[in-house]
């Protein structure tokens, strides 16, 4: 059973908190997924016998959290992390999966005191704008505007609805139209052969953001999820090398 904690706009929040040594681990999920998925759970077990402090939560309107997936909006889920941030003392390593990855970016923007590394697994930096909006042809935009939502298919199951509060206040969220410090170590994976965010994303954010310590490693076949026995250790040696700094020995 989760514990549960309430934001100051009156979301209440699904989390797990394992205690340990920091910097503490804080994954964050992607658009309509949930913290029990593959990577949350396998870098949960990892800093359990790690001896890592480690944090993940749903976002409102996503598995254990309160509301509904179509009310919500980056905006608000960035809110939803930076509360849950609010759980831990000292400093943390985020870890962003695909929209995690731009609300990990935004925390650091916005927080970088608190942050002592980053790692993005197919991170997916302003994906309102540059994948919905730019991706809809002119009769999809003319229906958003008009009737507030548009479905696309998924991959993962049902459609997604997308609307048009999510692309419009997408647009006070955007992360790669203005300078981008990351003040610390920070390692982007992306695979090949995601269908979801290309590499030229991942070499766009490389190239944007600015940071004294920053890496992109592009996996051959891997997919989106980077879930594969091949991937998964690889986000934690990610998070092993960013954390380091700020740890003074590594967590396990």
């Amino acid at each position: 059973m989760a514990d549960t904690f309430t934001t100051l706009q009156g979301r209440k929040i699904a989390y797990h908190l394992t205690d340990g040594q920091g910097p503490t681990v804080v994954f964050l999920g992607g658009f309509k997924s949930d913290m029990s998925g593959t990577k949350a759970i396998f870098l949960e077990d990892w800093a359990k016998k790690a001896g890592r402090a480690f944090l993940r939560f749903d976002y409102s309107g996503h598995g254990e959290s309160s509301g509904a997936f179509v009310d919500g909006c980056i905006g608000e889920w960035f809110e939803d992390a930076c509360a849950a941030l609010e759980l831990i003392d000292g400093p943390v390593v985020l870890v962003g999966s695909s929209m995690g990855g731009w609300i990990s970016l935004l925390i650091a923007r916005t927080l970088p005191d608190r942050v002592a590394g980053l790692v993005g697994i197919a991170a997916a930096p302003d994906f309102t704008e540059d994948g919905f909006w730019a991706g809809f042809d002119d009769i999809m935009k003319a229906k958003l505007m008009r009737e507030g939502h548009v479905a696309l298919p998924s991959d993962y199951g049902d459609p997604y609805i997308i609307t048009k509060r999510l692309i419009e206040e997408g647009r006070d969220r955007l992360v790669l139209r203005d300078p981008l410090s990351l003040p610390f170590a920070v390692r982007f994976l992306q695979g090949t052969a995601d269908t979801s965010v290309s590499t030229a994303t991942a070499l766009k954010l490389l190239d944007h953001a600015d940071s004294p310590d920053m890496r992109l490693t592009l996996v051959d076949g891997a997919d989106h999820s980077f879930s594969s026995d091949e991937c998964l250790p690889m986000i934690v040696s990610a998070i092993k090398e960013v954390s380091a700094p700020a740890a003074g020995t590594e967590g396990g």
